[in-house]
């Protein structure tokens, strides 16, 4: 039988990445997605005929779809300056969202119950200034979403070992990649060097992050979803750290433009200064980053330039299959 997975905000920009993945491997998917102003624009699954789409809120789910295998919830409130302005959203669907997933998963019979795999993120561990988080290192978020997260890590665990629930934690960092709102900082400041407009960089630009390309996170979570051992935590990161100062320049460097086009604003409320996390525990399954950040900045900048002029018979397929993107784009 075809195995079956349900897949929780899937039209958002990792999770659409996940579930473009699952088709191609020739899983069948079952996507609910309450459609927030986060969803993507440019997606075909509906012409896939493994693929239903259910237009749901998780936490007004009732009941789980029959036979599915696996549950792989990236369904969240994600971007943290949002969660300073207003956090009431993020706590609705990142721990009382997940709350009825699990619930839901407990009242399945156990011989029926799908494996749970949670999408979190490396800001549950917070910042650290030297070396490197490991899955087993406490938690201690440092802002409302990141502390939404990690109390939703915190029911998986304890729903785990109560009532036996087969579970798996991807703690993933920064992503970048086709599709992401601009709202995010690589997304962002590309825009902003089109129009030759000045990018805000918070502080003084030293916080650092580890950078990972959509596509071998999506990968690493497949790898985890396929491969990893029930109850465990999976940190998932290239390993690619960079400034968010030195992200920009890079940025502006690739796009042409004046290496002093962005200016300092305030930090946010509870900046975090570095994350970093071990991922040497994933890459025993098998898993290995493929893409870097120098090599998707010039496919990006081509693809942009695709809309102001003719690009050769084939070009833009080539470009997008260079990303991971297969499907049909309008």
């Amino acid at each position: 039988m075809q195995e079956r997975i349900l897949v929780t905000g899937g039209l958002g920009f990792i999770g659409s990445h996940f579930v473009e993945l699952a088709l191609s491997k020739g899983y069948f998917v079952i996507n609910v997605d309450k459609m927030t102003y986060a969803i993507r624009e440019d997606l075909d699954f509906e012409k896939h005929k493994n693929y239903r789409f259910v237009k749901r809120d998780i936490c007004d789910l009732r009941r789980l779809p029959d036979n599915i295998k696996y549950i792989v919830n990236f369904a969240a409130e994600s971007h943290v300056d949002n969660s300073i302005r207003d956090n009431s959203a993020f706590f609705h669907s990142n721990v009382r969202g997940v709350y009825n997933l699990l619930e839901l998963v407990r009242k399945t019979p156990k011989e029926k119950r799908p494996v749970f795999v949670q999408i979190s993120t490396d800001e549950v561990y917070g910042d650290i200034l030297n070396g490197s988080f490991e899955e087993t290192d406490r938690l201690a978020p440092s802002n409302p979403y990141s502390a939404t997260k990690a109390a939703a890590d915190q029911l998986v665990l304890g729903w785990t070992r109560t009532h036996g629930l087969r579970t798996r934690i991807c703690r993933s960092s920064n992503n970048y990649g086709f599709g992401q709102r601009a709202e995010k900082l690589i997304p962002k400041t590309m825009k902003l060097a089109i129009k030759n407009q000045k990018v805000g960089v918070h502080g003084d630009g030293t916080y650092t992050r580890e950078w990972t390309f959509v596509g071998d996170n999506c990968h690493g979570i497949m790898c985890v979803m396929e491969k990893g051992l029930d109850g465990e935590i999976y940190n998932i990161s290239a390993g690619e750290e960079l400034s968010n100062l030195n992200v920009v320049k890079t940025i502006l460097k690739v796009y042409d433009r004046p290496a002093d086009l962005y200016e300092f604003v305030k930090d946010r409320p509870g900046q975090d200064v570095r994350y970093s996390v071990d991922s040497s525990k994933i890459r025993t399954l098998g898993w290995k980053p493929q893409m870097t950040l120098e090599k998707y900045l010039p496919i990006c900048k081509e693809l942009n330039e695709y809309r102001r002029k003719n690009m050769p018979p084939g070009r833009k397929e080539k470009l997008l299959n260079m990303l991971g993107v297969y499907s049909k784009r309008t």
